[in-house]
C-alpha cells in the first residue's frame, strides 16, 4: 500500500480566508479524495499558523492576545473547510502541544548537526517606539526589485529578506528611520546544501513553471543562510541553553507541521513515522499545495531543514503551486476590503458550485480572476444545464415512467470503453496536477451522456420499443454512476448523493449500477442563481 502525504500550506491565524486561500488550497483535497477512493493510505494534513508576527500585530490592533487572535481564527477556518468539504485526516494548529514537542525534538537533532551555527548579527530598533522589531515589522524598499516591503519577504518578487537587508529601512508601526543593534542567533546554513537541492530541483523537471523558476532563481542568485531563531515573546521555546528568551523562528518550524502532524496520524493509526517519512521507503509518495509566494518555503526551507536533520527524511515529491487568484480584474487587498471572503461564501453557495468555479478556473498556470458573473454563468451552464440535467432527467424519467426500476442491460461496449479509458486518463491528470484539465475531460463526458439521450428519444421509444427505453436508460444511468464516482474529488457533495441513490462505492474503478430499483424522491442537485 503506498502512502499517500497530502500537505496544504497553513493559513495565518491572524485574519480569514478569502478566495485565493481557497483556489490555492483547494487541489489538496481533490488529491486526498482520489488517493483514498485508489485504495492509498492517505495523510491529508494541514493547520493554523498560530505564531508569528502577524498574529501579535493583530491582537495589539485588537486590544487582545495572540492565544485569543490565532484561536478565533483558527475556529473560523475549521468551519470553513467543512463547509467546502476539505476532508482532513488532521486539521490541526502551530499551538497544539503536539506540534510545538515535535517540533522540539526536532530542532535539538537538528542542532547537533554540522549545518548550524551560531552567530552574531544586526538587529533592528525603532527609537521612537524603544523596542526591538522583528522583521515583518520592518518596512522599506526591496534590495532586489526595487518595490516597497516588508523585512521579511518581498510581495513583490518573493524575496525572501533580512531585515537589514531592507534599503531605507524604518518602523512599521511609527515610521521613524531604524536603528540597528546586535544580537545573537542561530543560523541554519542552507550555502552548505547548494549540491543537494540543485540535485533535488534536478530530479523533479515535471513540477510546475513557477515553482522549477523559482526555486532555480534562489539557488543561481545565492543560496543565503537563515536565522532559525528570534528574539520574539510569541512561539515554541528554542530548545538550547543560553535562549531561553527566544523562540524558534517561524519559518523554521511551520513548515515542520506536516511533519507532526502526519506523526499524530500515525500513531492513532499503529502506523511507524518511518515508514511513512523515511527516505529508503519507496512506497511514499509526498504532495504539498500552496500559493506561489509559498514556493521557497517547500521548496529550499523545508529541504534544507530535512537535510540537515540527518534522519533520512523523504523530500517533497511533488509541489502544486498555485499562481495567483485576483478579483473582477484585480488583485486581492485585505487591507483596502477588496476580497471575497470564504466565511461569507460558504454561507450563500453550494460547497460544490464553489469547488466547481475553483478547480474548473484555478490558477494552474497563470492568473485566474473571479467574477460573480462568471460563477453564475458557470453553476447555470455546467452544473444546472449540463451535469444536474443529465442526472435528473434520466432518474426522473424512470421514477415517473418505469416505476423506479433501472433494469439491468448490457451497456454499449463503446460506452463501456469511453469509461474504462476515462479512470486512467482522469487518474493520470489528477496525479500531475492537472486539475482543470481532468475536470474538463469529465464534463466532456457528461455532455456526450445528454447527447444521447436526445439521440436515443426515450420519451418516444417508452411508447412503442420499451425495451429499448429500458435499455436506453439503464445506458444513462451506468454512464451517471462512473461519472459520479469520477466527479467526486472534486464535487463531492452532489457526487455522494448520487453514488447512494444508485448503489456504488467510491472507488476508482468502473462500477456497475448497484441497485434495480432508485428511490422515489430523487432531488435536483443544483440550483439556478440570479
Amino acid at each position: 500500500m503506498e502512502n499517500i502525504i497530502v500537505g496544504g500550506a497553513w493559513p495565518y491565524a491572524n485574519g480569514s480566508l478569502h478566495i485565493g486561500h481557497i483556489a490555492a488550497l483547494l487541489p489538496g483535497d481533490v488529491l486526498a479524495r482520489y488517493f483514498r477512493a485508489k485504495g492509498n493510505r492517505v495523510f491529508y494534513v494541514s493547520g493554523s499558523d498560530c505564531h508569528g508576527t502577524p498574529i501579535t500585530i493583530r491582537a495589539k490592533q485588537e486590544n487582545s492576545t495572540p492565544e485569543a487572535i490565532s484561536e478565533h481564527y483558527h475556529r473560523e477556518f475549521c468551519h470553513v473547510f467543512k463547509k467546502l468539504g476539505f476532508s482532513y485526516d488532521l486539521y490541526t494548529k502551530t499551538s497544539d502541544p503536539r506540534h510545538k514537542e515535535f517540533v522540539s525534538e526536532f530542532h535539538k537533532k537538528l542542532y547537533t548537526s554540522d549545518y548550524i551555527e551560531e552567530r552574531t548579527v544586526k538587529q533592528a530598533f525603532c527609537p521612537a517606539c524603544k523596542k526591538v522589531l522583528t522583521d515583518r515589522l520592518v518596512v522599506g524598499i526591496c534590495p532586489a526589485c526595487g518595490s516597497a516591503t516588508r523585512g521579511d519577504q518581498c510581495d513583490a518578487c518573493g524575496e525572501v529578506l533580512d531585515a537589514d537587508t531592507v534599503i531605507d529601512a524604518k518602523c512599521a508601526d511609527c515610521g521613524t528611520p531604524l536603528s540597528f543593534g546586535e544580537t545573537t542567533q542561530l543560523f541554519l546554513q542552507i550555502s552548505k546544501l547548494k549540491k543537494e537541492l540543485c540535485a533535488f530541483l534536478d530530479a523533479h523537471p515535471h513540477w510546475r513553471k513557477n515553482a522549477i523558476a523559482f526555486t532555480k532563481r534562489y539557488i543561481d542568485e545565492g543560496l543565503r543562510d537563515r536565522a532559525i531563531t528570534r528574539d520574539l515573546d510569541w512561539g515554541i521555546d528554542v530548545p538550547k541553553c543560553g535562549y531561553e528568551d527566544k523562540k524558534i523562528y517561524i519559518w523554521a518550524e511551520n513548515v515542520l507541521g506536516y511533519l507532526s502532524a502526519t506523526s499524530v496520524l500515525c500513531k492513532e493509526r499503529g502506523v511507524s513515522f518511518k515508514e511513512v517519512y523515511g527516505n529508503e521507503n519507496r512506497q511514499s509518495r509526498h504532495y504539498y499545495v500552496h500559493g506561489k509566494d509559498n514556493i521557497p518555503f517547500h521548496t529550499i526551507i523545508l529541504p534544507s531543514l530535512l537535510l540537515a536533520h540527518g534522519a533520512g527524511l523523504h523530500l517533497p515529491d511533488e509541489i502544486i503551486s498555485s499562481e495567483y487568484m485576483t478579483l473582477e480584474g484585480r488583485k486581492i487587498s485585505t487591507s483596502q476590503n477588496w476580497a471575497v471572503w470564504a466565511k461569507d461564501l460558504v454561507e450563500e453557495y453550494n460547497p460544490d458550485s464553489i469547488r466547481y468555479f475553483f478547480i474548473a478556473n484555478g490558477p494552474e498556470k497563470r492568473d485566474s480572476d473571479f467574477s460573480w458573473r462568471e460563477f453564475k454563468k458557470q453553476n447555470n451552464s455546467e452544473l444546472v444545464g449540463a451535469w444536474g440535467n443529465l442526472v435528473n432527467r434520466t432518474l426522473a424519467f424512470a421514477v415517473k415512467f418505469l416505476d423506479c426500476q433501472v433494469t439491468p442491460a448490457i451497456i454499449d461496449a463503446d460506452i463501456k470503453e469511453r469509461i474504462r479509458l476515462l479512470y486512467k486518463s482522469v487518474g493520470t491528470k489528477i496525479e500531475k496536477g492537472t486539475f482543470r484539465e481532468a475536470l474538463e475531460e469529465i464534463f466532456d463526458v457528461v455532455r456526450f451522456g445528454n447527447t444521447y439521450y436526445d439521440a436515443k428519444q426515450p420519451w418516444k421509444t417508452r411508447a412503442n420499443n420499451l425495451e429499448e427505453c429500458r435499455n436506453t436508460i439503464s445506458n444513462c444511468t451506468y454512464l451517471i454512476a462512473n461519472i459520479a464516482i469520477l466527479l467526486h474529488p472534486f464535487l463531492p457533495f452532489s457526487s455522494s448523493k448520487v453514488s447512494e441513490w444508485l448503489g456504488v462505492e467510491i472507488k476508482w474503478k468502473e462500477q456497475d449500477i448497484g441497485v434495480k430499483v432508485i428511490p422515489r424522491d430523487i432531488s435536483i442537485l443544483f440550483s439556478k442563481m440570479d
